[in-house]
């Protein structure tokens, strides 16, 4: 559930998709949002492991979180990805693509 109200998701995603033409360049918009904005790098667990998120990635059709632990790296689906009590300064941007893509 969001912590932002409808017109503040609107205003997020109109705020990123201004001057989009088609739902690629929206997604790119909504992208470059997060990548400007998400405080990086952040830890949060993925299925009861800590990681850290250490950077954003476009992938296809989709955003995702680049998870390091120790060695090892895994793309999560952003959207996919549980945020850390408090999430990140910035995690307004995930939930605007979260309620754009809904």
């Amino acid at each position: 559930m969001s912590s932002l109200s409808r017109s503040q998701l609107d205003a997020l995603v109109e705020e990123a998709t201004v001057d989009c033409y088609n739902e690629d360049e929206q997604l790119t918009g909504l992208f470059t949002m997060i990548e400007d904005n998400l405080a990086l790098p952040f830890t949060t667990r993925v299925l009861g492991v800590e990681v850290t998120v250490r950077r954003v990635d476009l992938r296809g059709d989709r955003i995702v979180a680049i998870c390091h632990r120790g060695r090892e790296r895994q793309a999560i689906a952003i959207l996919d990805l549980p945020l850390p009590d408090p999430p990140p300064d910035g995690s307004q941007w995930i939930e605007a693509y979260r309620y754009w893509g809904g």
